[in-house]
């Protein structure tokens, strides 16, 4: 069973590539997106890039700059293969006119498709992983090449300059925050650790500590010990985490719990952390979708 379950992603991330390369612009409900296409790297390979627009965007004001994982499955469902997305567009529209956050654009990052959990399982992790089982993780997924810092310095060596240049965006740290789920997620709090001099903020939604998609204890108990020791600051950043309790997110319990006692620890309160759980919720768009309003109110809100 565990054999057959690789061979099908492996030819998922087969057929991921494709289709990254073949996705139309998304459509938009509000705002307007532009496409920087084929966003060339010296890190990592060329993707994608769509930038979304809230309406009345103006160079004669400043905005904060979401960077999100995923790109494909943020604003419109029928541009994806899977036929679901966050509606990133709608909620985030809605809570600008509704005065409730700043202004603000979103930066969806494509992914690669089959270099997807290189790029996005935490590098850093992989040194407090018992050499024989790291090796066996990164051979099933990684093709023994981890990617994240590369990706890292993709986004804010490369893409954020550029981000910068072409946009009406406030810069600093206090107003640039990541967001992503699953793996995504994992990347995006990754972000904001290696970082903290770029990111404000990070939020994972359904973060996939488990590294896998099997319960297990080595590769989570590596994400704890380097939070231990890498968290950043509580008194400059904001941390948004939360799960659901059915389909892939109904094994994350004890390892959310445990993360969020190590931020706790690290001195984060109820001001600058939040952790959820959605009874009945899972892994997926649809369910991401629904709490979207909550995590973005926590990073962009007043506080």
């Amino acid at each position: 069973m565990k054999k057959m379950r690789l061979l099908f992603f492996a030819l998922l991330g087969l057929v991921l590539s494709a289709l990254v390369r073949a996705q139309p612009v998304p459509q938009v409900a509000s705002g307007s997106i532009q496409r920087l296409e084929n966003f060339p790297s010296k890190y990592v390979a060329a993707r994608h890039i769509d930038v979304w627009l809230p309406d009345g965007y103006t160079a004669t004001k400043r905005y904060n700059v979401l960077y999100m994982q995923d790109g494909q499955g943020l604003f419109d469902p029928s541009a994806t293969w899977f036929k679901k997305a966050w509606h990133v567009d709608i909620t985030l529209a809605r809570l600008m006119h509704e005065g409730r956050i700043a202004d603000t654009i979103v930066v969806g990052i494509a992914n690669t498709g089959k270099s997807r959990w290189a790029e996005y399982f935490p590098e850093k992790f992989l040194p407090w992983v018992s050499e024989p089982v790291r090796r066996e993780f990164m051979a099933k997924w990684m093709d023994m090449t981890p990617m994240a810092d590369a990706y890292l310095r993709f986004m804010v060596e490369e893409l954020k300059p550029a981000i910068d240049q072409r946009f009406s965006t406030r810069p600093e740290r206090e107003h640039t925050f990541v967001m992503g789920s699953s793996m995504g997620g994992l990347i995006s709090i990754y972000a904001m650790n290696e970082y903290p001099q770029v990111f404000g903020g990070a939020a994972g939604l359904s973060t996939h500590w488990v590294g896998t998609f099997e319960p297990n204890s080595a590769l989570p108990l590596a994400a704890f010990n380097y939070l231990r020791e890498h968290l950043a600051d509580p008194l400059s950043h904001r941390i948004y985490m939360d799960r659901g309790t059915v389909e892939l997110d109904a094994i994350y319990g004890t390892y959310q719990s445990f993360v969020d006692e190590i931020v706790r620890d690290r001195g984060y309160d109820a001001s600058n952390s939040m952790s959820r759980v959605f009874a009945g919720e899972g892994h997926n768009e649809d369910a991401w979708a629904k709490r979207l309003d909550i995590a973005l109110l926590f990073l962009l809100g007043p506080h």
